[in-house]
């Protein structure tokens, strides 16, 4: 999925997704009071610590935002129902990737990007028992690839990354929908 963050008209970022289905949406981004635009941190974690069911991974799979919207493209006939299976099943990784990838982005906004693996370890701790899963090098490893993309951005003024196709989130099955042939009496 290629994504273009880019300055809106706002002042703020917005991001488009050229998602593998053809359809293309528009993710608005609130963080005018930010140099470091927080959806932009969400792609760099997400996609360094391998979350297929963050933001990202969600949205490539066919989940939309409520604050999104469809620009161009044809939506599945059921495209409401599946977002809402992808949003519903993804519930707890969403609230993990928004934590940890709201420490990466507090390490680069602040100017201290080598903070971002003692930042991410205490996130995962005040929400998990035990080690983290990524070791600190993959951690810092985010926050350089943020820094180095915060840079495009302000000298270009939009930056284009993909969104890797092994990391899309799983489709839930829908609840309550029978599967084969009913047995004849």
């Amino acid at each position: 999925m290629l994504v273009v963050f880019a300055h809106s008209n706002t002042g703020s970022t917005v991001a488009t997704l050229h998602r593998g289905d053809g359809v293309v949406l528009q993710l608005p981004g609130y963080d005018r009071k930010y140099r470091v635009p927080h959806d932009l941190a969400h792609f760099v974690t997400e996609r360094a610590l391998e979350m297929s069911g963050g933001v990202f991974g969600s949205i490539a799979a066919g989940a939309v935002f409520s604050n999104m919207r469809v620009v161009s493209g044809r939506p599945r006939h059921d495209a409401a129902a599946r977002s809402k299976l992808i949003l519903d099943g993804c519930k707890q990784s969403l609230g993990l990737a928004e934590l940890l990838a709201g420490m990466v982005h507090h390490a680069v906004e602040t100017g201290i990007p080598e903070q971002a693996p003692v930042l991410v370890r205490k996130a995962w701790g005040s929400l998990q028992a035990g080690e983290m899963p990524w070791p600190d090098e993959v951690v810092a490893g985010a926050a350089t690839a943020l820094s180095g993309l915060v840079t495009d951005f302000e000298a270009q003024g939009s930056v284009k990354v993909t969104w890797p196709e092994h990391l899309v989130a799983a489709v839930p099955p829908a609840r309550g929908v029978r599967r084969g042939r009913r047995g004849r009496t």
